[in-house]
């Protein structure tokens, strides 16, 4: 007679492990040069390039924490990269979305050909850029205007549009576009190009200038007359072909990879919101056992106390339904509660109380530039907007647990 494994919430050593590692990196190396860049509001290529020196920023680290068999490598690491600083931390993981567009769904040669380029060497270091959004098409992933146009003579494809709000777009060495290549299908006409380094008619657009996260890179990626060859279709030809074939004949078409890569990312950005929450509630912790006021620390207070309660009660919360989803990513279950929507829309909006909470403890303080908790506070805002809006997690969850279609 087998018995189920004990239930345990005690991490594998190996997470621990780098866990610990990471949070050494963001300690020494990201907090005393996040205000800086923040200011400077330029990519950091010197902490880039420190992280690739000692493996953090690189495919082998990616491929580790990615495919960890627990699931809580990610989003474990994750959280301590943006316990550092946020907008580092995306500059440091703003590869991987685009990584694992094409892990997920490129065939192995893709994989093998490309995702290195993504990261480069400590020598050589490289970005990549997953590049969805439009103008007019960000949380309407079916309006997408981006035309991908076969030419079987040349066994190319061409691709024309304008996408926006991508992370290193227009500097990144690859970018992987999503594009329609049949726009009466909607959402499920679309196929995702990988872009190499140089290729002709690809350029940055506008260069946004933010109100957080001001050290990652977010820009326009302007298509004009791009050419890729056959083998830069995500998937391949034959694949796209009996996928759309499904579709038009009424059949289930199967996920089309954009909302693939955005499914399994939701985790990943909830880890991102836990660690900057986090930050921000140590912060105003630390900061109320320091400061007096009528003769005792401020945290001897109702008030305060009250508020810092809650702050490390909701954190905690938000990191389980974190783990929660990415174990079950990991071990292939299905979000038949859209768990991966719940755990995006609960961490991102506690980021943004809990990081408005601390600016509320430190008062005047906590709103000048020399405290890191306004900073904080401006980072957090991305992530009930990125990757799909609090709204549109709020549309999912509602969607999976009355079985309606809600518009």
């Amino acid at each position: 007679m087998s018995t189920a494994p004990a239930f345990t919430l005690d991490l594998p050593e190996d997470v621990r492990t780098s866990r610990d590692w990471v949070h050494d990196f963001a300690r020494d190396v990201i907090r005393p040069a996040a205000a800086e860049w923040d200011e400077r509001e330029e990519t950091p290529w010197p902490i880039l390039q420190e992280a690739a020196k000692i493996g953090l920023y690189s495919l082998d680290f990616f491929a580790t924490q990615w495919f960890e068999p627990s699931g809580l490598g990610v989003p474990v690491t994750w959280e301590e990269l943006f316990w550092g600083d946020p907008g580092i931390g995306l500059a440091i993981t703003g590869s991987t979305l685009a990584a694992v567009s094409v892990a997920a769904t490129g065939t192995p040669e893709q994989i093998g050909e490309w995702t290195p380029q993504m990261f480069g060497t400590p020598d050589d270091v490289r970005l990549a850029a997953f590049c969805a959004s439009e103008p007019d098409a960000g949380s309407d992933v079916g309006a997408v205007r981006t035309r991908a146009v076969y030419h079987e003579a040349t066994d190319e494809w061409v691709l024309d549009g304008t996408k926006t709000w991508a992370t290193n777009g227009g500097i990144a060495d690859v970018h992987v576009v999503v594009a329609s290549v049949d726009p009466e299908l909607g959402s499920r006409g679309q196929a995702t190009f990988i872009v190499g380094p140089h290729t002709p008619g690809l350029s940055q657009g506008q260069k946004f200038r933010k109100h957080g996260i001001r050290a990652s890179h977010t820009a326009e990626v302007v298509l004009d007359g791009v050419r890729v060859p056959g083998r830069c279709l995500v998937g391949g030809k034959e694949r796209l072909d009996e996928r759309l074939a499904r579709v038009r004949e009424g059949r289930r078409g199967g996920g089309q990879a954009a909302m693939k890569t955005f499914e399994a990312s939701r985790p990943t950005v909830g880890a991102m919101a836990v660690g900057t929450a986090r930050a921000a509630y140590e912060y105003a912790r630390d900061y109320a056992g320091q400061r007096t006021q009528f003769g005792r620390p401020i945290g001897q207070n109702q008030a305060v106390a009250f508020k810092l309660a809650d702050m490390a009660t909701r954190i905690d919360a938000a990191r389980l339904l974190v783990w929660r989803a990415a174990w079950m990513a990991r071990n292939g279950k299905d979000f038949d509660a859209a768990q991966g929507s719940m755990s995006k829309l609960y961490a991102s909006e506690t980021a943004v109380w809990a990081t408005e909470e601390a600016i509320q403890i430190l008062g005047g303080n906590g709103y000048t530039r020399e405290y890191p908790v306004e900073r904080w506070h401006r980072d957090a805002k991305i992530f009930t907007i990125f990757e799909g809006t609090s709204e549109i997690q709020r549309l999912i969850i509602g969607r999976a647990v009355t079985g309606l279609p809600l518009v």
